[in-house]
């Protein structure tokens, strides 16, 4: 009989039996890859936690300003008269308003040219901007007669006419290339000479009038040369003048029609005169806007905790939990917002202590609701103490104490301040009644140091008419160096009898004014002028001694009013009574924010950590990958040597086969026996 090996040799299927093997061996990667993605959703969550946290600090850190909670709504009775505004300063009230006249600029002609660009001449123009008086003006021939000059402060504009622009056309464009506060232009009025240059000045007013001095070629100071108490070669077509106007019956006069300081906090744009017919401005409280700030903080608090809810939640119907269901970093969050919106600020003092006396208040699924009437009933009664319930704020009991700033450190309570040295501003004083008859390379420079800066001046030469008009000079020729203006240095010139007084208008030890030289020294401030330099405000913040500058107390680490910033503005020495500092909530919850996502912050602790759990992940996966390589190597080695030996018994059972058939054919013929 034959010999068989059923289901044995090279019909072994090597690749599906290590295949089956693999998927056993894999087994532990499945599993590495299961976390993996448990960890990316936990991820996921905690992205969306971090938005929402974030979406909600956008919106509270917006409502920690005060103007948020203090704005006020200028309604007047005639728009075509004026407009208005209003900031957080300004009283409620009515004002009465009658405009008799509108603030104009002025503008000045020149002779007409027969065309526009041909070369007039060559020179530098130098603009000074002052006020007319004195004397009377013709309205046919555009000329002042008998009149005087005065300088404002903001000093001397040059523009240089060379053989590039020395047309009418170049003239104009180096003027308005300039940026000088003038704009040029050329208007043609049909004559022989049609092509006139019209100089018109940028700023309304009597101050802003101009003069105009001509050094160079006689052509073009023949054109353009132009000083109303002298030589006039330029006619003025429209005369500078202030708008005057009365609030409540009190004449006002400015140089622009957009006045900022006639009423406390209010801006006033004038457009049109109503002499005799007074208009009325209303300002009141905008309740709707500090409505509208309160609805937007409680739709910010219910959004983030929404997000929250939903990724904490449990499913009873469903049997599927949020993603961060018990984990304690959302907990935490929920729990410290819930907290802060729920407590109250002890420090702020009035009738307004908690969200609830505004109509905010929790409900039972945890939301915020707002109840408007009460919210109404607060604003009518307490409307200044609400941005106390909001904002970071300072409460002086001093008039002439004003709360500035806080830091971070700063905490929440009631400072005593007392001042021992108020600050002063540096100044010096001349000896002399200054002389009035400026000569040029005789008294007209000046060298001085003023907060640290060294400058120098040239006074213009002439015989002023009085002591106050060498003061509108002086001061123009300072204020108007860009040295000094583009750093916010500025002086405030006067005199008393003739004699000057030239003071910085900062603060503190850096407040300095100093003349050192020039030939015009003597002559200004006489042989011996007086130079003082100014102080700091010294004193104490809750009985320590706080940090100076200038008018500004700060108090000092360790004295419990770190960082409370106030200014001294005037006043006496000694006690200057408290300053109530209360943190409101949007500034605590902004805080609070940033502690949440800051990068020692729960959430951030929370997705580092899953980062680092799925980093070592990938490590793991690397190493069994590598494993599962070897296995697989060692299997297919394994099984190939087992199909070759299978491969070798099935030919030798082959062989052992057909010998055994031969002999039983041999045995059949009878030739084996």
């Amino acid at each position: 009989m034959g010999l068989a090996a059923s289901g044995i040799g090279s019909n072994l299927d090597v690749n599906g039996i290590i295949t089956s093997l693999m998927e056993f061996e894999s087994r532990p990667l499945t599993l590495l890859n299961g976390k993996e993605a448990a960890f990316q959703a936990r991820l996921s969550a905690y992205g969306s936690l971090k938005g929402a946290v974030s979406s909600f600090q956008t919106s509270v850190k917006s409502l920690s300003s005060l103007s948020k909670f203090q704005s006020l709504v200028a309604t007047p009775s005639d728009k075509t008269i004026f407009t208005a505004s209003a900031v957080s300063t300004a009283h409620a009230g009515s004002y009465s308003l009658e405009v008799t006249q509108l603030a104009q600029a002025q503008k000045l002609a020149a002779v007409g040219q027969l065309n526009t660009t041909s070369a007039i001449g060559n020179g530098t123009l130098t603009f000074d901007f002052g006020t007319v008086s004195g004397g009377s003006f013709d309205s046919g021939t555009g000329k002042y007669t008998g009149s005087t000059f005065t300088g404002n402060a903001f000093g001397s504009k040059t523009v240089t006419i060379d053989s590039s622009n020395n047309s009418l056309t170049g003239i104009r464009d180096a003027i308005n290339t300039a940026k000088i506060g003038i704009t040029a232009s050329i208007v043609n009025d049909g004559s022989a000479s049609p092509n006139r240059l019209s100089l018109s000045s940028d700023n309304t007013g009597l101050k802003n009038s101009m003069k105009i001095t001509v050094s160079g070629d006689t052509a073009l100071s023949n054109l353009i040369a132009h000083d109303p108490a002298g030589t006039q070669n330029l006619s003025q077509t429209v005369t500078a003048q202030d708008a005057a106007f009365k609030v409540d019956g009190i004449s006002i006069n400015k140089s622009s029609n957009t006045v900022t300081d006639a009423i406390q906090g209010i801006t006033l744009n004038l457009l049109k005169t109503n002499s005799g017919s007074p208009a009325t401005l209303t300002v009141t409280k905008d309740s709707a806007a500090v409505s509208q700030s309160v609805s937007a903080f409680v739709s910010a608090y219910n959004e983030v905790n929404k997000v929250m809810d939903n990724l904490t939640a449990f499913d009873a119907t469903t049997k599927i939990s949020g993603l961060l269901q018990g984990d304690s970093s959302t907990n935490l969050i929920q729990n410290r917002l819930r907290r802060t919106v729920g407590g109250s600020i002890s420090s702020l003092g009035g009738a307004l202590t908690k969200l609830s006396d505004i109509g905010v208040a929790f409900q039972k699924d945890g939301r915020l609701a707002l109840d408007s009437s009460k919210l109404q009933t607060a604003i009518d009664n307490n409307f200044n103490d609400i941005a106390g319930l909001f904002a970071d704020m300072g409460k002086p009991s001093d008039s002439l104490v004003k709360f500035n700033s806080a830091t971070s450190k700063s905490k929440p309570g009631s400072y005593a301040v007392s001042v021992t040295t108020l600050a002063t501003q540096g100044k010096t004083v001349g000896s002399a009644a200054a002389g009035l008859t400026i000569t040029t390379g005789t008294n007209d420079t000046l060298n001085l140091t003023i907060d640290g800066e060294s400058v120098a001046i040239t006074l213009a030469a002439g015989t002023y008419a009085d002591s106050d008009a060498l003061v509108a000079e002086v001061l123009s020729k300072i204020n108007g160096l860009n040295t000094l203006s583009t750093k916010g240095i500025s002086v405030a010139v006067s005199q008393a009898s003739g004699i000057f007084t030239l003071s910085s208008k900062t603060y503190g030890s850096v407040s300095k004014v100093d003349v050192s030289g020039g030939n015009g020294k003597t002559n200004l401030l006489g042989a011996s002028a007086t130079k003082t330099d100014g102080v700091d405000v010294v004193g104490t913040i809750n009985n320590v001694s706080a940090t100076g500058s200038g008018q500004f107390l700060t108090g000092v680490t360790g004295s419990g009013a770190e960082g409370i910033k106030v200014q001294i503005i005037g006043g006496v020495t000694g006690s200057r009574g408290t300053v109530d500092y209360s943190q409101g909530y949007a500034f605590q919850l902004n805080k609070l924010a940033d502690e949440f996502l800051g990068a020692t912050g729960p959430i951030t602790s929370r997705t580092d950590g899953l980062d680092r759990r799925i980093d070592d992940l990938d490590d793991q996966r690397d190493v069994l990958n590598k494993r599962l390589l070897d296995i697989e190597a060692r299997f297919r080695k394994q099984f190939t040597a087992l199909d070759v030996l299978l491969s070798g018994m099935q030919t030798t059972s082959t062989f052992l086969t057909t010998q055994l058939a031969n002999l039983n054919k041999l045995a059949n013929s009878g030739l084996g026996s």
